[in-house]
């Protein structure tokens, strides 16, 4: 049970080199398959390091959800960049320009104010800021919704002079809570279709737009796909977690882990770790494939979860569990969802094969501007 890397301290955050590098390898194919790009949304990883190793596997560009995210990839070395959200704020498209001057960097829109102040911001600007729509195909979050929103917006970006409408993009989330893998892949290909259907209203309106952008881990690791879409833009692929290991019924694909030690074994069938909020996200799905049972799962266990965090605790009950570890023994737990998990952390031990390989900085750690 006592884990590999029982020599690093704890908590901390491991990345399993090898696994992570068939994770890159496993989705670049998919993409490659299809005929697609890939997009790696590196909101998951944080990292240039791993954003780097995407791209020479044969990614096309990245996807983040945060200017700040942009700033810190673009500073090492990245060049393509799309903001898969929407951007709101004449002091963050000031930013954003700075960015455009070096990289080729886009943004995702739902509403004129963004238009009115690219339009403001980008008024003495060479050339226009790209945009992609997104479009709201049933996770109800943001989006166009109905074909009025979209034409209508499809229109007011056609008049302006400093905003290139460049394709659409949606996010098929809510495919995390289908009752089964079959579901979710149902789910998905449903939202392409209509996905695929706002982009030739958008073309019918007169723009030749080049991009359709889905994506979502568990739909595209259960096969989702329809021709037409250009790219998949996903992310928690790269190392996985609790919620995604229930998509595809297996852990073996799970490259992280935050390595805790039993500090307390207070009761029968408690077992207490010096890992608690701060250092596992109080997170997790009630329903769907993608359902967690806890905050994590450790790692080669007999479905032991963590139960229960305080800030500095995480509490395990397990009778079986209790007896079969000692206080000071250091084990591995798998996020419920590593993307905020790994936002917990300065830095990431990346090992393999019972070494430490290096520790990489997470440079885009709190970068949420």
């Amino acid at each position: 049970m006592s884990s590999l890397y029982s020599f690093l301290d704890t908590p901390s955050l491991i990345i399993d080199l090898d696994q992570t590098k068939r994770n890159i390898k496993m989705m670049q194919k998919k993409a490659d398959n299809y005929g697609m790009d890939l997009i790696p949304h590196t909101k998951t990883h944080k990292m240039p390091y791993f954003a780097k190793m995407q791209i020479k596997e044969g990614a096309k560009g990245i996807a983040v959800a945060k200017i700040g995210e942009a700033e810190v990839m673009a500073e090492h070395g990245i060049e393509n960049i799309f903001i898969a959200n929407e951007i709101v704020g004449i002091s963050k498209y000031k930013r954003i320009k700075s960015l455009h001057k070096k990289i080729d960097i886009s943004v995702g829109v739902d509403n004129r104010v963004q238009i009115d102040q690219i339009e403001k911001v980008f008024k003495n600007s060479n050339s226009p800021l790209e945009v992609l729509i997104e479009y709201e195909v049933g996770e109800n979050r943001s989006g166009v919704i109905t074909d009025e929103q979209l034409s209508e917006l499809v229109n007011y970006i056609k008049e302006k002079k400093k905003v290139k409408l460049r394709g659409i993009f949606s996010h098929e989330g809510h495919t995390y809570k289908a009752k089964n893998r079959n579901i979710a892949k149902e789910l998905a290909e449903k939202s392409y279709r209509k996905t695929i259907r706002a982009a030739n209203i958008i073309r019918e309106i007169g723009i030749d737009i080049d991009t359709i952008s889905v994506g979502a881990t568990p739909s595209v690791m259960n096969g989702a796909y329809v021709e037409g879409i250009t790219d998949f833009r996903v992310g928690t692929y790269i190392f996985m977690d609790m919620g995604q290991a229930g998509a595809i019924d297996s852990f073996e694909r799970c490259a992280a882990t935050v390595l805790a030690t039993v500090i307390s074994k207070p009761t029968e069938d408690r077992v207490v770790l010096d890992a608690g909020a701060k250092a596992l996200v109080p997170q997790n799905r009630d329903s769907g494939i993608c359902a967690t049972n806890g905050f994590g799962y450790v790692k080669n266990s007999d479905n032991v979860y963590v139960n229960r965090l305080f800030d500095e605790h995480g509490v395990i009950n397990d009778k079986k569990f209790q007896n079969e570890v000692s206080i000071g023994e250091k084990v591995e737990i798998i996020p419920a969802h590593i993307c905020p998990t790994v936002n917990l952390y300065d830095e990431a031990q990346i090992v393999s094969e019972g070494k430490l390989v290096k520790t990489v900085p997470i440079l885009a750690r709190g970068k949420i501007e």
